[in-house]
Formats: C-alpha cells, structure tokens, sequence
C-alpha cells in the first residue's frame, strides 16, 4: 500500500547539490569519561563514508580498523561529524599522533579516552542542516509552513531508502531468500544487511496502513506503546480505564504507538495493531514462524511509529543581487534512527543530485517509492 501523503503533489527541490548542503552532526548519548584503552576520536569528514574515515584514522594510530566502534553510519556525500572509538594501547598519546599524522579530508575535533567500545546506537540523535535548492519561489512560504506543522506533530516514523540499498532492492533481495527462491550471500555481515531491509520494508508497511487509517499517531487498544520520556513499552488493554488513560497520554505525546520489526523474540500487540501486523507479516511468507530461523541475523524488537522532529528552523538564502530566494535551509534534531529524507517527504518532491548523476537525472523519489521509501545513524 503506497502512502497516500507522499503521492501528494509537492513542490520540487533539489538536496545534496553539493555537500556542504547535507550537514549531519550527532548527538552524543554520553561524554567519554577520560580513561580506559578506548579512544574517542570525534571528527568532521567531507566527501568520505563513515568506514574510509575509521581506517584513515586507524592508520594514523597504527591501530586495526576491525576493533573500531560507532554509534552510526554517515553519508559519503555530506559534510558530517561523528564519533568514533579506536583501542589504543595506554602508552600511546592518541591526540599527538593524529595531529601529526593530520587524516585527509578528516577535521579532528576531539580526542578522549573511555572505558567501553562505542557500539551502533549509542547516541541520543542527530542534528541536521539541509540546503533545498530549486524551488519555485512562490511555493517557498508553503514549504515554512508546512515543516511549521511537522514541528509540532511530528511525522511517520518511515525508513528512508538508504535502508533498502543503493538500488533500492534489498528487501525484495532478502525475501526471495528467506522463502527459498534465491541464494542468500555468504557473507555474514551482508546478510544481516538485507534481513535488517526486509524488517524495515515491513514495517514501512505497517506504518503505511496505520497512516492511511488515521492512528499513526494514536495509541489504538492493544498496542504496545512507548513512553517517550523513559522509553518504556507496555501493552494497551483492549479495554478499561488505563486504555483510556493510555488513549489521553497519546494525545499529549507521552505515548507513542509502536510497529514491528519482526524476528521470534519481538513482542507482538493485540487487537487491531496485531491484526494489521500479522496482515503484512502472512502476505510476505505465511506462518510467522518461518522468521525463527532467521533470529540469528535479527531477534526483532519494536519501532515507535511516530517521529519527533525537534528544533525545527527554516533560513532564506537570497543570491547577491537581492532575487526571489534561491535556496531554503532547514535545520531540525531528530532522534536515533531517523531519517532526515522522511522529514523532508513529507514537504517537497526532493530530487538527490548525487544519484540524480549516476542515474541519467533518474529521481531519488521515484526511485525509493518503489520500495517503500537516509542517514538515521
């Protein structure tokens, strides 16, 4: 089921015409404590994906880039700081020999040590500041107003098509392989790649149903809902006052209704929400119990359908001669594992310039729609 608000006509605009038009900084979840034979290394990077950088760094501490930790990925082309952890022998001074050996195309920020690896999902979010480049000029205060309203609603909780790969067929890839109708790849990592495609396609669909039914945003009897201050989950009784008590909560945006990425340990909602699960999970390969031998390359858990989009701010940029505004920069914090393209959905028909030119001007929009609709990190 396609999502009826992303077929709506929006104004054009043109993203990543260059790469300072793409600026990603993260959200560090904690500060290094200053010890400890990990070392902290936060850096900005330009023109570079997030393992080019590790192993530049790496080769500048003579250390293996396998024992490198991060909290995420981020894109190659965008201008992008993040943290990264590096084991480093005691002995070493880890900030001298980066700033002798001065990485290409890696800004050093900080150097610090810590105690434990960074490990994926250890940051609180990321903080974006994205160029719109081409838009019609009488549409501009529309697109103000529009990303006025996401501030203070928030939007689909949607994975973006970096998920899906650089075709957008990972998914498809990965389903034909579970149910047996393809060779899966030998390499571990790449399995776990596009099995982690398939669970987001699903849930996509799910969030797609919801959306289209109006309770995207709504705790419905029987979910399993998230508390957004404490991220706790619990299950909505069917019926009784703490289903109405969970109903008033969701309406303040203490709750959040949560979607499913499928695996044997992910626990399942009751009622309608399980209902629609079970819906996409049955039309994909029938018994759900198929996916238990797939644990391995992901357990499940649940993903909250609705995304915070925090402050949210909009500049004009005018060219010299004082014209109708060239450009609209947007800034917002969105917290781990959202993608700032779903934001930006949800407003314009955006065109990626970097996969515009290796696709003969194919649009990225176009392109992601077919599989169900970047980085999250």
């Amino acid at each position: 089921m396609k999502n009826l608000n992303i077929q709506r006509q929006l104004p054009k605009a043109v993203i990543r015409s260059a790469p300072a038009d793409f600026v990603v900084e993260e959200v560090a979840a904690y500060p290094p404590s200053g010890v400890g034979e990990h070392v902290y290394v936060t850096f900005r990077k330009t023109g570079l994906t997030t393992p080019e950088a590790v192993k530049r760094l790496a080769q500048a501490l003579g250390v293996d880039p396998r024992d490198a930790g991060h909290a995420g990925m981020k894109d190659r082309h965008a201008v992008t700081t993040q943290t990264v952890s590096l084991q480093v022998p005691l002995a070493v001074d880890a900030e001298k020999m980066l700033g002798a050996a001065s990485p290409e195309a890696v800004e050093i920020l900080s150097v610090a040590r810590h105690t434990n690896k960074l490990k994926p999902g250890h940051l609180h979010g990321n903080r974006f500041a994205i160029t719109l480049r081409d838009l019609d000029p009488s549409l501009v205060n529309k697109v103000i107003e529009d990303l006025s309203g996401i501030a203070a609603k928030g939007v689909p909780n949607t994975f973006g098509p970096q998920r899906f790969g650089r075709d957008g067929d990972n998914a498809s890839r990965a389903l034909a392989w579970i149910r047996g109708e393809a060779r899966g790849p030998r390499d571990r990592n790449e399995q776990r790649l596009l099995f982690s495609a398939l669970q987001s396609s699903w849930f996509n669909e799910v969030l797609d149903i919801r959306e289209n039914e109006g309770t995207w945003n709504r705790i419905v009897p029987g979910d399993l809902a998230k508390k957004t201050d404490t991220g706790g989950i619990f299950l909505v009784p069917l019926s009784g006052p703490e289903t109405d008590d969970a109903v008033l909560r969701g309406q303040t945006a203490q709750l959040t209704p949560t979607g499913p990425m499928f695996g044997k340990k992910m626990r399942w909602p009751e009622g309608h929400p399980a209902e629609i699960e079970s819906q996409v999970l049955r039309a994909a390969i029938g018994d759900p119990a198929l996916l238990d031998a797939w644990a391995h390359l992901g357990e499940g858990t649940r993903r909250p359908l609705v995304m915070p989009v925090e402050s949210l701010s909009c500049e004009l940029v005018s060219p010299p001669d004082g014209a109708a505004p060239s450009a609209l920069i947007v800034r917002f914090t969105l917290p781990k594992g959202g993608y700032a393209t779903t934001v930006l959905s949800r407003v314009v028909n955006w065109t990626d310039a970097t996969v515009a030119h290796k696709r003969g001007e194919q649009s990225a929009q176009s392109v992601c729609s077919d599989s169900k609709n970047e980085a999250s990190g």
